[in-house]
C-alpha cells in the first residue's frame, strides 16, 4: 500500500525516538505526532489521496468470490492478493505505520513464551473437544430433520459455550451477536443477551495488581475503598473508592490476572484455524477468514491496554468540552497504568430506569434529544465513536446531561469514511441506489470490483420500504432485520469498525424505546443532519448540500424549505434543554449550540458559487423563473 510522504517520514521519526519497549497502539502514535496539541481528536493520521483510495488498487485488493447462494454478483480478481492487515487499511483510507496487534507479533508472544507447545496443545484439544461436540450435534440435527425446530435451544447452548471456553470467546460471541454477514439472525438474537459478567477475582488479587502498577500501597492514594466490586466483567472489575489526597470519589478499574498470555493464545489459535477456512470465508463473504480475526485481535488488545483507555477518554473529553450537555469522566492519568485506570466516579441514573429518571425531574425527550444528538457529533464530526453503549455505560446526570463510561471499545472513522457516510445519507435523501450501492464498496462491506447492480433493487426495497412509512414508524431495528437478509445472501461483510457503530446505534434506540415506547429516532436525527449539512463550513459537506438540493439539474425547494424547517428545529430543542440552563457558564463558551440557526457563512458561501459557478448561475436562475413565475416567496 503506498504511504504519503509524511507517513514515511513519521514512521522513522517514531522509530528513532521512542523507546521500543514502550507499550503503545498507533492511537498513542497520533497523538504524539499531532500538529495540534490543543486538538486530540484522531480521525485520521494520514488521509490518503481521494484519487489513490478511489481507484482500483489491483495490485493490493484481495481475490474476492460471489458466495454460493447469491444471486449473480461477480468481482474481479487480481494476481497479486495482499495481507489482511493491508486491506484494512486500504479501506479504511487512513495510514497506520504502527499498531499494537499483528499477527507475527502475536506468533511470536505464543511460541516465545515457556512451555506454549503444551499449553497451545491442550488449549487446541479443549476447543476443539467442546466446538466438535457442540458440531455433531448440529449435524445430528440436520440428519434426522429437526434443524429448524430446536434452534431456541441450539442458540442458548451456543451461547453458554462460549462463556465456558472463557473471555476470548465471550468477546468473539458479542462481535457475532452483530455479524449477520457471518450467522443467522435466530444465533445473533440469543448471543444479543450474551452477558460477561462473571464471578470477581479476590481482592486481594486485584488489589496487589493495583499496588504493582501504582508503586505505591493502596492506603497512602485511597482513604476508602469499596469491599465488593461495582461491576466484574470478562476482562476486569470495578471498585469505588476516594482519594486521599483530594476526597473525591473515583472509580478503579483492574485488570484480571494473567489474562493477557490467554487472550494472545487463543488469538493464535483463531487465526490458525482461519487460514484452514479462507477458501470458505472467500466464497461466503469475499474476504479471507484472517482479516476478519485480524479486525477481532486488533479491537481485542486494544481494549486490554488501559493506557489507550485513557487516550480514548482524553479524546473524548476534549470533542466534548463546549458541549455542556455531555459528561466524560476525567481520567487521572498518574494514577493509571496498562492493568489499572482511575476515573472520576459518575454519580447519574442509569437509563433504564425510567421512573427514577422521571421522579429526578429529568425531562426525557430534552435527554434523548442530548443522547441521540451527542450519538451522531461521534459518528459525523469527531469519527471517534463510543462502541459500547449499554445501559451500563450511559447514565442520566440530574441536571439533565448524558453521561458516558467506559472507553475501552470505540470505534474509529478516517475523515474518508465520515464523508462516505454522509454521502449514503445524501444518496438516501436523493433515493439515488447505485450510488448508495457503491458506497458500500468504498466503505469495505463489498470487494473492489465486486457488481453492484444485483444489490440496488434490493437496496431500494429496504429503504423505500420503511422511509415510506415515515418518521413515525420507521426505527433502525427493523431495518437492520431486513439488511441482515441482504447480508446473508450476498457476499458483504461487515467491517468490525462499522459492527460497533451499527451495535451502538441500535442499543441506543433501545434505550430511546425503554424511556419512551413512542419515541422517533429519526425526528431528531434528520434535524440534526439537516442542520450540519446548512451550517458546517466544511467544503466537502459543501459538495453534499448541493447534491442535496439539485436533483437532475432542477433546484429542490421544497428540500431546502425542509432542511431548514428541521435545522431550526433541532436548534430550538437543544438550546431550550435543560442542562443548558443548569450549565450557564460552560453554555456561554458554547461554540456548538446556538439559540437560532445561523446561515451567515452558508449563504455567503452560496453568493461566492453564485458568482463562479457559471452552471450554478444558470440554474438557480432556472429555478428561480420556473413555471414562467417569480419564486420570492421560496428565495425568502
Amino acid at each position: 500500500m503506498e504511504l504519503c510522504t509524511a507517513c514515511i517520514w513519521t514512521s522513522a521519526q517514531w522509530s528513532q525516538t521512542v523507546n521500543p519497549n514502550r507499550r503503545a497502539s498507533y492511537h498513542g502514535f497520533v497523538r504524539s505526532i499531532s500538529t495540534s496539541p490543543q486538538r486530540r481528536r484522531r480521525s485520521t493520521l494520514c488521509v490518503m489521496n481521494a484519487a489513490t483510495t478511489s481507484a482500483p488498487v489491483s495490485s493490493q485488493s484481495v481475490t474476492h468470490l460471489p458466495r454460493s447462494n447469491g444471486p449473480g454478483l461477480k468481482s474481479i480478481s487480481s494476481n497479486k492478493p495482499s495481507s489482511a492487515m493491508e486491506q484494512l487499511d486500504i479501506e479504511r483510507g487512513v495510514c497506520i505505520p504502527f499498531r499494537k496487534y499483528t499477527p507475527e507479533m502475536v506468533r511470536k508472544k505464543v511460541l516465545d513464551s515457556r512451555g506454549s507447545i503444551l499449553s497451545l496443545a491442550s488449549r487446541g484439544v479443549e476447543i476443539i473437544w467442546k466446538l466438535g461436540f457442540y458440531w455433531s450435534s448440529l449435524m445430528y440435527d440436520f440428519l434426522v430433520g429437526r434443524d429448524e425446530e430446536i434452534v431456541p435451544y441450539r442458540a442458548r447452548q451456543l451461547r453458554n459455550l462460549l462463556c465456558d471456553l472463557g473471555p476470548s470467546f465471550i468477546k468473539a460471541g458479542q462481535v457475532l451477536a452483530n455479524r449477520p454477514d457471518i450467522i443467522r439472525e435466530d444465533y445473533m438474537n440469543e448471543l444479543c443477551i450474551l452477558q460477561d459478567d462473571v464471578p470477581p477475582v479476590p481482592n486481594q488479587v486485584a488489589f496487589s495488581i493495583i499496588e504493582e502498577e501504582l508503586g505505591q500501597p493502596l492506603e497512602r492514594l485511597f482513604s476508602k475503598i469499596s469491599s465488593e466490586t461495582i461491576a466484574a466483567a470478562s476482562l476486569g472489575q470495578v471498585y469505588r473508592a476516594t482519594l486521599r489526597e483530594t476526597g473525591e470519589d473515583v472509580a478503579i478499574k483492574v485488570q484480571r490476572p494473567g489474562i493477557e498470555p490467554i487472550i494472545y493464545r487463543d488469538l493464535f489459535l483463531f487465526r490458525t484455524l482461519a487460514s484452514f477456512l479462507n477458501g470458505i470465508s472467500l466464497q461466503k463473504l469475499g474476504c479471507n477468514a484472517e482479516l476478519i480475526v485480524d479486525e477481532f485481535g486488533e479491537k481485542l488488545l486494544e481494549e486490554l491496554d488501559y493506557t489507550l483507555e485513557a487516550t480514548n477518554i482524553e479524546d473524548f473529553l476534549e470533542n466534548f468540552k463546549d458541549d455542556p450537555t455531555v459528561k466524560i469522566p476525567q481520567v487521572y492519568k498518574q494514577l493509571s497504568g496498562s492493568r489499572v485506570l482511575v476515573m472520576e466516579w459518575i454519580d447519574g441514573i442509569r437509563c433504564t430506569d425510567p421512573q427514577a429518571i422521571k421522579e429526578a425531574g429529568i425531562d426525557v425527550e430534552g435527554f434523548l434529544t442530548v443522547g441521540v444528538s451527542a450519538a451522531l457529533r461521534q459518528l459525523l464530526e469527531f469519527g471517534l465513536f463510543h462502541g459500547d453503549p449499554h445501559p451500563g455505560n450511559i447514565f442520566a446526570m440530574r441536571d439533565g446531561r448524558i453521561a458516558y463510561v467506559d472507553f475501552g471499545n470505540v470505534a474509529v472513522l478516517s475523515q474518508q469514511n465520515k464523508q462516505i457516510l454522509i454521502d449514503a445519507v445524501v444518496h438516501a435523501v436523493n433515493e439515488d441506489y447505485a450510488e448508495m450501492a457503491n458506497d458500500f464498496t468504498r466503505l469495505g462491506f463489498l470487494a473492489r470490483g465486486t457488481d453492484v447492480a444485483p444489490i440496488i433493487p434490493a437496496l431500494e426495497a429496504i429503504w423505500q420500504n420503511s422511509a415510506g412509512k415515515g418518521l413515525a414508524d420507521f426505527n433502525f431495528r427493523s431495518v437492520t432485520g431486513k439488511f441482515n437478509q441482504l447480508v446473508y445472501n450476498y457476499p458483504i461483510r461487515i467491517p468490525e469498525r462499522f459492527s460497533l457503530v451499527i451495535r451502538s446505534l441500535l442499543t441506543q434506540e433501545g434505550i430511546c424505546f425503554t424511556l419512551k415506547p413512542d419515541f422517533k429516532f429519526l425526528e431528531v436525527a434528520y434535524p440534526y443532519v439537516a442542520k450540519r449539512l446548512l451550517t458546517d463550513p466544511n467544503p466537502a459537506l459543501r459538495e453534499r448540500l448541493i447534491q442535496v438540493l439539485f436533483k437532475d439539474g432542477a433546484f429542490q425547494w421544497k428540500r431546502l424549505e425542509n432542511l431548514i424547517v428541521l435545522a431550526k428545529e433541532n436548534v430550538s430543542k437543544m438550546s431550550s434543554n435543560p442542562a443548558l440552563k443548569k450549565n450557564s457558564s460552560q453554555a456561554a463558551r458554547s461554540q456548538q449550540l446556538e439559540s437560532k440557526l445561523d446561515l451567515t457563512e452558508t449563504i455567503k458561501d452560496g453568493a461566492r458559487m453564485f458568482l463562479i459557478d457559471a452552471g450554478i448561475r444558470r440554474q438557480l436562475i432556472l429555478a428561480f423563473n420556473e413555471d414562467s413565475k417569480l419564486h420570492v416567496e421560496e428565495v425568502l
